[in-house]
């Protein structure tokens, strides 16, 4: 999952991604829902809004992720009822309430230490390992994810990884 700001970003990253999530916080809803129409209409792999509903809904996009302390996922679905729901979360117990809320996938992390972060410490592989091997709906990784760990969390049992950096 590539983590973009603009739908330019997104249609970059397009080539390299197999799903986009949109996450710009400092535009208005107005920008969002620009950015989100453009990213969508021109996107060939699905867009995911982060944190807005409401405009997922407006924009036709596949779904949302939503931020660990955001509305719940049953009432997210509510809204967008026919829509992937993920939900990002940095501890075990907030992945297993994600999934009986009825999310798809989580993302965990950060796994490593993260210029997006860097203010939360990372909370490693056998972190991403337990929380995998203890929800049925995929994991993604996040945080100070490379090229060169891929294979790392994909070995501890990660379904994926999402990224900012690694799609600029």
């Amino acid at each position: 999952m590539a983590i973009v700001a603009t739908a330019d970003a997104g249609l970059r990253a397009t080539p390299r991604a197999t799903i986009l999530q949109l996450r710009a916080p400092d535009l208005t809803t107005r920008e969002l829902e620009g950015e989100a129409t453009r990213l969508v209409k021109n996107s060939t792999i699905p867009v995911l809004v982060s944190s807005r509903c409401d405009i997922a809904l407006a924009t036709g996009a596949a779904g949302v992720n939503l931020p660990e302390r955001d509305i719940a996922t049953e009432f997210a679905r509510g809204l967008i009822r026919r829509a992937l729901i993920g939900r990002s979360v940095h501890a075990l117990e907030a992945a297993v309430r994600a999934q009986i809320e009825g999310a798809d996938f989580v993302i965990f992390g950060p796994v490593w230490e993260s210029t997006t972060h860097p203010d939360v410490t990372p909370a490693g592989l056998v972190a991403l390992h337990a929380v995998a091997g203890s929800v049925r709906i995929p994991v993604l990784a996040i945080g100070g994810v490379t090229e060169a760990r891929i294979a790392e969390c994909l070995a501890a049992g990660a379904a994926g990884y999402a990224a900012i950096r690694m799609f600029e």
